[in-house]
Formats: structure tokens, C-alpha cells, sequence
């Protein structure tokens, strides 16, 4: 896998931390430094935890689905995809406390990081270097988290919904990539 197909899966990835960072924008009154970074660690440091997990359990278990592991890789891109397209035409309320504590940010990063674990998983039958990938993803996340709390802050909750239908036409679009590639279709 290229830099750039691991670019585009990493920007895919950030895109629920992103509009979950601006959610937290939104929540405070007084923007801090602190606040952009505590979030960009938190949701940083799941996407680089999470996909280590899904490559660990795509490892293992690697020789039982060798020649099925480009559906796989389909499906789960596919199923994130459309499920965060979902995600963004959902006209519910979103209700997060502006804390930043421990018992806020937890759950969130565990929620916008699920995705990352399934990609993971994909990682461990596309031959990549799994510790560069989760850096690359890592950083990407806490970059685009830190800039999610200042633009919820600045401009409001107008980009929410567009961020995550990015996101997932970029993970559905990746899927077929890696389908299309493996199928002979595309070189």
C-alpha cells in the first residue's frame, strides 16, 4: 500500500473524530490549547491503538481466510463507509458535554476509533508496515482533532455532516479499490 492510499484511508478514518472534535468546539465557551490537544491525544491515540488490535486478530487468523481476505477487506470498508454516509444524513441532535475528563473523552475516542479496528484487520492481508500505517493514522487524527475543536469553535456545527459523508465515500471508494485491484480489473 502506497503513501497516499494510506493518506486517503487516514483522512477516511479522522473523519468521526473530526466532526466529534467539532462537536467539542461547539461546547466551549472559552477555546484553550489544552482542549484541542487532549482531544487530538485522545482520538489520535485510539486510531494508532485500534487498527494494532485489528492487525493482531487479522494476523492470527490470516491462514483461515487467506482466500477470501480481499471480500473482507470489501466489506468491512464498504460497511464503515456506509454506515458513516448513514451517520451523516441523520438529522438527530448531537448532546456532548463540553468536559474534557477522562469519562467524556474515553467513550468518544473508543466510539470514533471502532472503524480503525476493522481497517486493521485489512491491514494484516495488504502486506503493510503496520507500525508506520498506525503512526501515519495517529498523527493524521490528532492533527485534523486539534483543527476539528478549533473550527467547531469558530464556525459551528455547519461541517459536521458533510465531514463524515467524506469520510465514508472515501472508505466505501477504498474498498472497491482493493477489490477491483485484487479481482484483476484494475493494474
Amino acid at each position: 500500500m502506497g503513501l497516499l492510499e494510506l493518506f486517503i484511508i487516514a483522512v477516511g478514518l479522522s473523519m468521526d473524530a473530526f466532526a466529534v472534535s467539532i462537536c467539542k468546539g461547539l461546547s466551549v465557551r472559552t477555546l484553550r490549547l489544552r482542549y484541542a490537544l487532549v482531544t487530538g491525544l485522545y482520538f489520535g491515540g485510539f486510531q494508532m491503538l485500534m487498527p494494532l488490535i485489528g492487525f493482531a486478530l487479522g494476523v492470527r487468523f490470516q491462514t483461515l481466510i487467506t482466500s477470501v481476505d480481499h471480500w473482507i477487506a470489501f466489506v468491512l470498508l464498504a460497511l464503515i463507509g456506509g454506515n458513516m454516509v448513514r451517520e451523516s444524513r441523520a438529522q438527530e441532535e448531537e448532546s456532548l458535554s463540553d468536559s474534557f475528563s477522562f469519562a467524556t473523552m474515553l467513550p468518544l475516542a473508543v466510539a470514533t476509533s471502532i472503524d480503525a479496528l476493522a481497517v486493521g484487520v485489512t491491514f494484516a492481508f495488504l502486506q503493510v508496515d503496520i507500525v508506520s500505517a498506525v503512526c501515519f493514522i495517529g498523527a493524521t487524527t490528532f492533527s485534523l482533532s486539534c483543527a476539528g475543536v478549533k473550527i467547531g469553535h469558530v464556525f459551528g456545527a455547519k461541517y459536521k455532516a458533510r465531514a463524515e459523508l467524506f469520510g465514508g465515500v472515501v472508505l466505501i471508494l477504498m474498498g472497491l479499490k482493493i477489490l477491483l485491484e485484487h479481482l484483476g480489473v484494475l493494474g
